[in-house]
């Protein structure tokens, strides 16, 4: 199993979260476009705001930790909303503009309480040591991002250990929302759709998908963005492994255990409301103790 897709595409990295690949967003290029291409706090989708805070704190959720905050826009409007927030990124390129917000609303409470970390997934539990206390009631990772971390060695352990630290860092009851687009349907059509329920789409000009087999096997999915707005223009490629559902849904159950209650929504919509959503969210709750 290669390491790197550059032998194939021209790309920056395989993955944001590895330790010793490098980052996807290390040129700047994307990270300088990104609030334009997600859109900020105000445009963001109200069905994946309210369906966010609203979870939440049905679940009576008040410590989250955000494990791919990128410039900071999800955890900002959770901060807002008068959660506690520790964010973490593995793009010092990405957190620099979290880094930004939190130093320019400095006067306010929950932003000079924020805490913002660089931080592996594959190290996460150790890395963030003196932040866990008893365990965070939520860990979310949203926007696509834990499909950027690719299967170096074939097996999917390192997606495996991810998930591992995510779930060492919730108290029991705790909760993970985790996504991913709907791979399953992108293999089939070898298209990226071009709406989405997270990212101001007004501004992408154009996304063309390119799908990496090895051995038979689809193991990597790039996408090459071409985002206009707001007098910038940015083209940049990013890489993803392309999780199919049923085997993402199994990782998580493995890792969880058989005691854990699992519930899959699409585009932030009940399953039964949703036809080939372009994005899965997976709500897995950590069994509480006895």
């Amino acid at each position: 199993m290669p390491t790197s897709a550059d032998s194939v595409f021209v790309t920056r990295s395989d993955g944001i979260s590895a330790e010793g690949v490098r980052d996807q967003y290390a040129d700047g290029k994307a990270a300088k476009v990104w609030e334009i291409f997600i859109g900020d706090k105000n445009s963001r989708t109200d069905n994946y705001k309210n369906f966010l805070v609203d979870l939440l704190r049905k679940k009576g959720c008040k410590r989250i930790l955000d494990v791919a905050c990128g410039t900071g826009v999800d955890s900002i409007m959770l901060l807002e909303e008068g959660f506690e927030v520790t964010s973490v990124d593995a793009s010092d390129k990405m957190l620099k503009y979290a880094l930004k917000e939190r130093w320019n609303r400095r006067k306010e409470a929950a932003f000079d309480n924020w805490t913002i970390e660089e931080a592996n997934w594959l190290t996460l539990y150790d890395d963030i040591r003196e932040h866990r206390q008893a365990g965070f009631d939520a860990v979310i990772c949203l926007g696509n991002s834990f499909a950027h971390l690719t299967d170096s060695f074939g097996d999917q352990r390192e997606h495996k250990q991810a998930i591992k630290n995510f779930e060492k860092c919730l108290k029991p009851g705790g909760i993970l929302l985790i996504d991913h687009r709907n791979y399953d349907n992108i293999l089939e059509t070898g298209a990226t759709p071009a709406k989405s329920i997270y990212y101001n789409t007004s501004h992408t000009a154009d996304i063309k998908t390119s799908v990496l087999f090895y051995c038979g096997k689809p193991v990597l999915v790039s996408m090459d963005y071409q985002i206009e707005g707001n007098k910038l223009a940015s083209e940049f490629r990013l890489s993803y492994f392309p999780h199919e559902l049923k085997r993402f849904t199994d990782i998580l159950r493995e890792i969880f255990g058989s005691q854990s209650k699992h519930k899959l929504f699409g585009d932030f919509k009940e399953m039964n409301v949703v036809e080939n959503p372009a994005f899965y969210i997976h709500l897995i709750e950590k069994p509480t103790k006895v």
